[in-house]
């Protein structure tokens, strides 16, 4: 499909289709880690997506390789992402899909904080450093409202594993704009990091208990539709997307997931949202929009 300059009826039905699905992601965490061991899980998922992305790209006809320059950055975009994920499983082993959406999706106010320390041209602005204020505000209240807790399924513990999952996106997202990664196909990048983490957790896991818990059908079916679905198929829909539409465009449609994975987390699984987290929900997402308005464009004079 050639490039565009705006977003058509196709590119918004399917970037709200991968945004809904990328927010029933954490749902079927939630519901695998029930019959796998969290970080055991991460890695199996990895592994699978491997496989599938390899296919892709040798479909494409790819080897999904890179340069000599490029391979230590792929590595520790994978060892990151490896870090990623161990934090976001393990967060919603110990907390719930409402509150873990909230500070999972607290990441562009710290790639924003990354970015103006490392990469040109990304300097905090007044209004950008007044989104990082809402959004950073918004993060500390959900973690601080224990008022919308259910027993057992908020701690402290699981909210900072969901700070630590939005530092490591920030992280990958860091090297894939400011190393020599930036000149692989995001193919490629996704081919790196699944490849390299799926090793990493699968060789950690036995570090976090028993791997196999209460195992049933729909846990595998789960871990099916997270390999397939949603890393390989989701993840390479939403890079197509980019490589189609404009990337402003494109990213607007993030702030959708955090809302609807917020919403999933109550409709299916049952979790309160009380007015604390709706308050630290709607602060993150001003803060984000904040963050990524691009200003406005100044007039040419004569």
């Amino acid at each position: 499909m050639p490039r565009k300059d705006r977003i058509d009826a196709f590119g918004a039905a399917a970037l709200v289709a991968v945004a809904a699905l990328l927010a029933l992601n954490q749902v079927v965490i939630k519901v695998v880690n029930a019959g796998l061991q969290p970080v055991f899980f991460a890695g199996l998922r990895s592994a699978l997506a491997a496989l599938v992305v390899y296919a892709w790209l040798r479909f494409r006809g790819q080897t999904g390789g890179v340069s000599r320059q490029a391979l230590p950055a792929a590595l520790g975009m994978g060892l990151i992402f490896s870090a990623e994920f161990l934090f976001l499983f393990l967060a919603l082993d110990n907390t719930t899909v409402v509150r873990s959406a909230i500070i999972f999706y607290s990441m562009p106010v710290w790639l924003a904080l990354m970015a103006h320390f490392g990469l040109p041209g990304e300097r905090i602005t007044p209004r950008k450093a007044l989104g990082l204020a809402l959004a950073f505000a918004g993060t500390a209240w959900a973690i601080l409202d224990r008022g919308s807790a259910v027993a057992g399924q908020a701690s402290i513990i699981g909210d900072l594993g969901a700070l630590g999952a939005a530092f490591g996106w920030a992280g990958t997202a860091y090297l894939a704009r400011g190393s020599a990664m930036v000149r692989e196909r995001p193919e490629t990048q996704l081919f790196w990091m699944v490849l390299v983490s799926g090793p990493v957790l699968l060789a950690l896991s036995p570090l976090f208990g028993p791997l196999i818990r209460d195992l049933q059908p729909i846990h595998l079916w789960g871990l099916a539709f997270q390999s397939v679905v949603v890393v390989a198929g989701g993840f390479i829909a939403w890079l197509w997307l980019l490589s189609v539409y404009p990337a402003s465009g494109v990213a607007s449609f993030s702030f959708l997931t955090p809302v609807l994975s917020v919403g999933f987390g109550w409709l299916f699984l049952g979790e309160p949202m009380g007015p604390g987290l709706i308050g630290a929900l709607g602060l993150v997402a001003v803060g984000i929009v904040l963050i990524n308005r691009r200003p406005p464009e100044k007039a040419s004079t004569a």
